[in-house]
């Protein structure tokens, strides 16, 4: 499976966030459990409208929910899954999704851009034939972790599909704390549920064709995120200086944006975990290695932590 045979992960927001990184670490992970998990039952529909925050919502956007709820083709609650980070981190990147879409960019390991056309409001391609914008209606912040509401809409165009399909989803996405790790880091769980309506020419193929596959990929890559997320925490804390500088090559993010993303990376425990400065390129590696195409593995392979 390559990456164009999930471009449709999601029709838009899961396409973003969801569907975006290489299918190649999905292949080579062994994750018959995460994959499987998850669920599309009325219970599980039932508590995640019932976690939809319509009464604090303004007008157009519990007008914009409730319009996706009434018409959706396709509901999922994606397995949870947990990330060795801080909550202002996980926070930050789901505020700002560009960003690290950009250090994917930097990194070579996505075709997805994913540009902000206005407060909250983002333009998106995968490369792969799924286009459209997405819009934050609600962000919520508290103590135990956060949550959003994302509306997403647009279209796919490519070999998945005999026919342009086309269509809008709204994502719950929520998280909180959770134990530390072994090692005392600070880690937070991440819950998505997800509500997809498909324009009527495109619901059979979808509901009787494409639907496994939307599950099991989106449920791989919101994985492979979260050990993103997690193994860039760790980069950075321990080499704060060279992913300082990697970020430098973060040109389609403002540099207060970079200058956040660094600083939430790195959290109180640079200080007490800083390593030698591998530099900027030796961090490219080092993060870049698990989702690598195959043929620029040896390249990675090359550079090892410490040489």
């Amino acid at each position: 499976m390559t990456a164009r045979w999930i471009a449709l992960g999601g029709l838009v927001l899961l396409g973003a966030w969801v569907g975006s990184l290489p299918a190649r670490a999905v292949e080579r992970s062994v994750l018959p459990g995460v994959i499987d998990a998850g669920s599309s039952s009325r219970e599980s529909r039932q508590r995640a409208v019932e976690a939809l925050p319509l009464g604090s919502m303004n007008d157009a956007g519990r007008r914009t929910v409730e319009e996706c709820l009434r018409r959706t083709t396709l509901y999922r609650r994606l397995p949870s899954a947990t990330i060795s980070c801080d909550a202002a981190l996980l926070d930050f990147v789901l505020a700002k999704p560009e960003t690290l879409v950009d250090v994917w960019r930097v990194l070579g390991i996505s075709r997805l851009s994913f540009d902000p056309t206005g407060p909250g409001q983002w333009r998106l391609a995968d490369g792969y034939g799924t286009v459209g914008a997405v819009h934050l209606l609600h962000r919520e912040r508290h103590d135990r972790g956060g949550l959003y509401v994302f509306h997403g809409c647009g279209g796919y165009s490519g070999p998945l599909s005999p026919r342009d399909l086309s269509g809008s989803c709204v994502i719950l996405v929520r998280h909180a704390h959770a134990a530390p790790d072994a090692e005392g880091r600070p880690r937070q769980t991440i819950q998505i549920d997800a509500f997809l309506d498909v324009d009527g020419l495109g619901l059979e193929i979808v509901t009787r064709t494409l639907q496994p596959l939307i599950v099991r990929s989106a449920a791989a890559n919101l994985h492979e995120i979260g050990l993103f997320v997690s193994q860039f925490a760790t980069a950075a804390a321990r080499n704060p200086a060279g992913v300082a500088r990697l970020a430098d090559r973060m040109t389609r993010t403002t540099p207060e944006d970079r200058q956040a993303l660094v600083t939430l990376a790195c959290g109180s425990r640079a200080a007490t975990t800083r390593g030698g400065d591998l530099g900027a390129d030796g961090v490219q590696a080092e993060l870049a290695a698990r989702w690598l195409p195959v043929e620029d593995e040896a390249i990675a392979g090359a550079w090892q932590p410490g040489h």
